[in-house]
């Protein structure tokens, strides 16, 4: 992802090493690109912002920096490999230019710590994502010929001061960090490791964030989290403690035509409190992200999920009961984790036909070294099968996602016009509550405008309507 456009950010007085403006010197030009989760595109806005405090700009033109910066995944072997792709096409670059700083962030940083200077030579500095702040300084240690890492894992870093640059935004949605960090040890996950414990930020900064982008003409927010249902945050002054429904409640009330959506929630945390603070406000969106992983309940102990197939059919039995059946549900889902059977995969396939998700992520299983899954069991379900496994997956999923969305046909529903459709200008794009796209021909309207349509026809992915 590149970036182009930058925002002025309070500089506050923080307990953290001061720079000045010539640490690395005005004027150097930044590049990012950011790969994973959209928590990930969430750090790279503040990322930019920590920069442009420190005097430095940004870039969209790769060949024209004097820093390059990865953004990084780790969630699968695959993430990491691409990562590597991208930093060997980069080398003839840094060949022409010695100067030129290379930088890994984000949670490959985190997993592979200094040895990641080791294995990509081209690397000058490496940071976690609990580090941002101290990027100027590292830049400047670099530039001196010093390799430069730094992956401390924070207990209270939220970046809650911090305004986010909104990079390559539709000025239509954006991403607002809630949390950081995961205190659920799902023994397949990397993230407990890279992003460290979960904390909550101050609800008064996320409030003031989603009003500034109001003003600013955003109509639509996602509030981000590794899970969103355990946000907790302690008000210091009057001692009172405000949970996720608390906080998701506020957020609704601070304009009518502020859309909220929320990612991700977790099964044994979403409470039937969030669903009826959905179901008041006609601003929350009716979707749910609710991560499965797996049809089968000793799939589900063995990833330490915590919760049964049973207990994740009532989770899904209340959204159907108080957001109604044309609630958006959609999941994650691996298939071939450690020791699954046959039988389990048709307990997951079960699952699915059960459920009627609207979408779904699908992936085969990663290990990933250091993980619980990784030291205790034995990734004993072979490449093929797993891919024979996901294909079965992403069959029943795509036959699902079109039925379900052949439902729609003749809905009448309001639709949040985001761009013009990728396929032709002639048509504009957005989404609906239930977070399904609808293409409209274009007409008079514009980015940003709520228009109700009729849906008229649709494929697996996407739906068709006309302007009522």
């Amino acid at each position: 992802m590149s970036t182009e456009s930058i925002t002025e950010t309070e500089k506050l007085d923080l307990d953290i090493p001061k720079f000045s403006k010539d640490s690395f010197g005005l004027g150097k030009k930044i590049y990012i690109e950011t790969y994973g989760c959209q928590m990930n595109f969430s750090d790279s806005e503040i990322i930019s912002s920590i920069l442009k405090d420190a005097g430095m700009a940004t870039t969209s033109q790769i060949e024209t920096a004097d820093v390059i910066l990865f953004n990084t995944c780790s969630i699968r072997e695959n993430a990491e490999q691409k990562i590597r792709n991208r930093l060997d096409q980069i080398k003839p670059q840094k060949k022409r230019n010695p100067g030129l700083l290379v930088g890994v962030l984000g949670c490959m940083a985190e997993r592979l710590k200094s040895k990641l200077l080791e294995e990509e030579k081209i690397v000058d500095l490496v940071a976690g994502p609990d580090s941002y702040r101290t990027l100027p300084q590292m830049f400047a240690e670099a530039e001196d010929g010093n390799k430069s890492v730094n992956v401390f894992l924070s207990r209270e870093e939220t970046y809650s001061d911090i305004n986010p640059v909104r990079l390559s935004s539709n000025g239509v949605t954006a991403y607002v960090s809630i949390m950081r960090g995961c205190d659920n040890m799902c023994s397949f996950c990397v993230v407990p490791y890279t992003r460290g414990r979960e904390r909550s930020r101050d609800l008064l900064t996320i409030l003031k964030e989603i009003k500034d982008l109001h003003v600013d003409g955003f109509k639509e927010v996602t509030l981000l989290g590794q899970n969103v249902d355990s946000y907790k945050w302690e008000n210091k002054e009057s001692g009172s403690i405000v949970n996720f429904p608390q906080l998701l409640d506020a957020c609704a009330q601070i304009h009518p035509e502020m859309r909220i959506r929320f990612s991700t929630s977790h099964p044994k945390d979403i409470t039937d409190e969030v669903l009826h603070i959905i179901k008041k406000h006609e601003n929350i969106c009716n979707h749910i992200h609710l991560p499965a992983q797996s049809g089968s309940t000793k799939i589900l102990e063995k990833m330490t999920r915590t919760y049964t197939r049973e207990w994740y059919l009532e989770r899904i039995k209340s959204i159907k009961n108080i957001l109604g059946d044309t609630c958006g549900i959609s999941t994650d889902i691996i298939s071939g984790f450690c020791s699954e059977t046959q039988e389990d995969h048709e307990e997951t396939l079960s699952l699915m036909r059960e459920v009627q998700f609207n979408a779904a992520y699908m992936f085969s299983y990663s290990e990933r070294p250091g993980t619980p899954a990784a030291k205790k069991y034995i990734d004993d379900v072979s490449e093929l099968t797993k891919k024979q496994r996901l294909a079965e997956i992403m069959a029943l999923q795509n036959e699902i996602s079109l039925a379900r969305n052949k439902k729609e046909i003749g809905r009448e529903c309001l639709m949040l016009v985001e761009g013009t459709s990728k396929k032709s200008e002639l048509h504009l794009s957005g989404k609906i509550s239930e977070n399904k796209v609808v293409i409209i021909p274009a007409f008079q309207f514009k980015k940003g405008d709520y228009v109700k349509v009729r849906i008229t026809d649709c494929t697996a992915g996407t739906l068709f309507g006309e302007v009522i």
